[in-house]
């Protein structure tokens, strides 16, 4: 190992340390904070902000974030790049607050909900901070700086809570969950913008930088597919469905997107320019790209089913008896995320190696599969919602393995074999599970929780310990970014990172 190669590794370490690392504790504020304003909010408040947020969402594939991401990927960047892009994000998201504002009463027409308007017209401020925060996050990450970006993410996660706890105890109802993100949209403008200490002069000339435009355009079409997948469920069954149901299905989905939506994305934030620069090294991504899949599984998998199968006792625990009827959601879509987990994880490598091609096909893929889906499902009521999740996230998986497995040189029965021994494992954990919950069938739900969560941990941990050792030592291995044991690649080379929809 040179030292070209212990120093790449270091700062890859030291970046996903920082970088995960915050994110867990601001989560963990978050969801503190999340789990109070729910006991104090109604299924119906949820419901309208969904509504609201489907509107925000689409539009916001246009912010230009993708044209400040594309700086990452450039050979060379100077000053007139940068104010380039600048200028870009600077009209994308002046435009989309105005288009914003409005559309907000054709919204509220379209979900009959007069609310909508005046939300909308509100939440329009977000598009215009966001200049101000995409060029500083993809400068950061561009040099593998991540300290930085996750203290001013702990701060937003502390601005945000305190902002929506406030205002849900004072009985502002759903303006509680308007108004905390804009609160951190603009703490997180003010804390990048300083953190990236840089002053940039916007360039409206953007001659020169068609290289630039050209990435970033490719990666705004997969965002806007991506947009199509994740929330044409919301736009299909805000119509179709009364508010409270709306409002427990969003809830019951944002509950179970914790893990991949909110963890796996910050860790991608390292893996783009981490196998970036291995790839320009001329190293091969597939040995990696398979660690780091059962990596990801051996964490996201017993979560998921330890949740399926203890939704009812951690719903009651968490929310309170008001939310009971959200169980059922909970426990079905949990059974489809290990699936959305491990096609996540697979775009950060094809967008490294320069074929983002192989993400645009996927999320266009993304695009027809779910809607259609959802159209189908609704027939059956809230729940046929969670019955499409349970087609279209292997479905969807399918066709991303089958376009990037061999891009990057790896083979499926390469993967299968490195994840078996999760999948194993969990089969295990399930079966203990639900050989135990008869005994704590009339405990209170907390305690059902404590039970089954330690017996199904205990359960996955001692069969992996025992029957597959080799697999724990790897995973050990990995997160301190050494060589597993019996293998001779350069630590460099074995950047714990994984991928997300935005990789």
């Amino acid at each position: 190992m040179t030292a070209g190669d212990a120093a790449f590794a270091d700062r890859v370490r030291r970046a996903l340390a920082w970088r995960w690392g915050t994110q867990v504790l601001a989560q963990i504020i978050t969801w503190t904070s999340t789990i109070l304003v729910v006991r104090l909010l109604s299924p119906t408040d949820y419901g309208l902000f969904a509504m609201a947020q489907t509107v925000i969402t689409a539009l916001a594939f246009l912010n230009g974030q993708s044209f400040a991401t594309s700086l990452i990927q450039a050979d060379k960047v100077d000053e007139r790049r940068i104010g380039q892009v600048f200028a870009l994000l600077l009209m994308l998201n002046g435009g989309l607050a105005a288009v914003q504002f409005l559309m907000a009463p054709l919204a509220a027409d379209y979900y009959d909900e007069p609310l909508i308007a005046d939300m909308l017209r509100i939440q329009a401020l977000i598009f215009l901070t966001i200049p101000f925060s995409a060029l500083p996050q993809e400068l950061l990450a561009r040099r593998i700086e991540f300290r930085s970006q996750g203290l001013v993410n702990l701060v937003c996660a502390v601005v945000g809570a305190t902002t929506a706890l406030t205002l849900a105890w004072y009985g502002f109802g759903v303006w509680a969950l308007v108004y905390a993100p804009i609160a951190m949209f603009t703490t997180r403008a003010i804390g990048l913008t300083l953190a990236a200490r840089i002053l940039v002069r916007p360039v409206f000339d953007l001659r020169g930088a068609g290289d630039l435009i050209s990435f970033g355009g490719a990666l705004t079409l997969c965002q806007l597919f991506w947009i199509v997948q994740s929330q044409s469920d919301i736009v299909i069954a805000g119509r179709a469905l009364e508010t409270h149901d709306l409002g427990l299905y969003s809830e019951a989905l944002f509950l179970t997107l914790i893990v991949t939506g909110r963890f796996l994305p910050p860790i991608n934030e390292v893996a783009f320019p981490a196998y970036a620069e291995l790839h320009k090294a001329g190293r091969a991504l597939a040995p990696y790209f398979l660690r780091n899949a059962r990596m990801v599984l051996l964490v996201v998998a017993p979560v998921y089913v330890g949740l399926s199968l203890t939704a009812e006792s951690a719903i009651l625990t968490l929310f309170g008896s008001k939310w009971a009827e959200m169980a059922p959601f909970v426990s079905g879509l949990a059974l489809a995320m290990p699936f959305f987990a491990l096609q996540i994880i697979c775009s950060p490598t094809t967008n490294a190696i320069g074929r983002p091609r192989i993400y645009l096909t996927t999320a266009f893929c993304g695009a027809l599969i779910f809607p259609a889906l959802f159209l189908a499902g609704i027939r059956f009521g809230p729940l046929g919602l969670v019955y499409a999740w349970w087609i279209a996230a292997p479905m969807l998986l399918a066709v991303t393995l089958a376009l990037t497995l061999p891009a990057i040189g790896a083979r499926l029965r390469d993967l299968v074999a490195a994840i078996a021994p999760v999948a194993a494992a969990c089969g295990v954990m399930a079966a203990v599970v639900i050989a135990a919950s008869p005994l704590a069938a009339d405990w209170y739900p907390v305690a059902q929780l404590a039970l089954l969560g330690f017996v199904g941990a205990a359960a996955y941990a001692l069969v992996l310990w025992f029957v597959w050792p080799h697999v724990v030592r790897d995973a050990w291995a990995m997160l301190r970014q050494r060589p597993a044991p019996g293998e001779e690649q350069p630590a460099a080379a074995e950047p714990a990172v994984a991928g997300s929809p935005n990789g």
